[in-house]
């Protein structure tokens, strides 16, 4: 297999010059909250005990800054003993840098992802019949939508034109109608972190990696900071029902998020989110690699109007969100054989990259193979409650 990243990659662009927090697992401790700093990464759970808690302070960047710490090791160290096939169970290890958030995700929110759940619907998850529905499609609605406002009145006409031609679709109600899709990724304190593995379900033959960047939202519903994430997806279950959405979405290890959260500060906000070109590059152990890129100013919707729609008057986060917003990647190119598209194969290497935030890069397997999930929030509670930090 490919290198895992090493610091330097894993690190934003910009080395350690953002307000840099993560999560760490530490032997005989459990979960602590780090602060990445260029001396080393640094426990600051005395200050506070989840990523929570720091998103809600009045301002979570100064506050990650001041605060004091012990040493646990350079990020180096963390990276090496991460990996499940390297790991010394006896040194900290890196975790997914949020806790107590609610992890949901925005669905369809670019125009290629988008045509490519009309796909999948129509062909009800067979890959072979890809090809033919895709050109069938865009005769039928073209694939120039990126100007398009959902919920405009313009998007409105549409909609009567395409339903007139039986054209209509779930997946164009919510890419370009008034209400974007947001649904519950995963549960609570589930996603993993770089360096990793990410599940797919054995039962799955057609499925594809969905890079992300992604909010972290305050119970106030401010972004407060981003992170990267891949919103793994099960093309084949989707496609035969879009109530089959949560055993497409929601699998063992199936959301990743990292390598760290990075907070919004005078010198990294909102507007370096909505300018974000994201990578993406699959390496197969059998040589094939594919390599792609794509700029989140191509989002239909503004990451702020889609935190909008997340939470408010109609839905509360006491605890906060993190919110994938939609993916703007949809490989399509034959892996296999002729007609068949892009799927996995177990062992590639998903490495995700924006220069402001970092690379998540993580390994494929399937689902069942992957560690199990089995550390939840009453183990939290019990671990920071005997290190006297509640």
């Amino acid at each position: 297999m490919t290198q895992w990243p090493d610091a330097a990659t894993t690190l934003p662009a910009d080395g350690t010059e953002g307000a840099i927090v993560g999560r760490v697992w530490r032997p005989g401790l459990g979960p602590s909250v780090v602060a990445v700093r260029d001396t080393g990464v640094y426990d600051v759970t005395a200050a506070f005990p989840t990523v929570r808690d720091l998103c809600e302070t009045p301002d979570p960047a100064g506050r990650l800054r001041a605060a004091r710490g012990e040493r646990v090791a350079g990020l180096g160290e963390l990276l090496a003993d991460t990996p499940a096939d390297t790991r010394r169970p006896e040194r900290p290890r890196l975790l997914a840098p949020v806790d107590l958030q609610v992890v949901k995700a925005a669905g369809v929110t670019f125009v290629v992802s988008m045509l490519e759940r009309v796909i999948e619907e129509r062909v009800r998850g067979d890959a072979s019949g890809a090809a033919v529905a895709r050109e069938r499609i865009r005769e039928l609605i073209g694939d120039d939508l990126a100007s398009l406002r959902p919920g405009s009145p313009e998007a409105a006409a549409l909609k009567e034109i395409l339903v007139a031609q039986g054209a209509w679709s779930q997946y164009l109600e919510v890419g370009i109608g008034p209400d974007a899709e947001i649904f519950t990724k995963a549960p609570v304190l589930s996603a993993v972190g770089t360096a990793t593995d990410v599940g797919i379900h054995p039962s799955s033959r057609w499925n594809n990696p969905e890079p992300e960047v992604a909010l972290v939202v305050s119970s106030r519903g401010e972004a407060v900071g981003a992170t990267l994430g891949n919103d793994v997806n099960l093309r084949d279950v989707e496609g035969r029902s879009a109530l089959l959405l949560p055993q497409a979405k929601d699998n063992n290890a199936s959301a990743a998020l990292g390598p760290f959260l990075r907070l919004f500060d005078p010198g990294f906000g909102i507007d370096d989110v909505r300018q974000a070109t994201v990578t993406l590059t699959v390496e197969g152990g059998d040589g094939y690699r594919l390599d792609a890129d794509c700029s989140m100013a191509a989002i239909s919707r503004d990451p702020l109007d889609l935190v909008a729609q997340l939470t408010g008057p109609h839905h509360q986060y006491p605890d906060g969100a993190v919110l994938y917003l939609g993916t703007m990647f949809a490989p399509v190119d034959d892996r296999d054989a002729p007609g068949q598209g892009f799927t996995h194969h177990d062992g590639d290497l998903v490495s995700i990259a924006t220069p402001r935030l970092g690379t998540l890069a993580n390994r494929v397997r399937a689902s069942d193979a992957c560690e199990p999930w089995d550390f939840g929030l009453a183990d939290l509670m019990r671990s920071l409650s005997a290190r006297g930090a509640l």
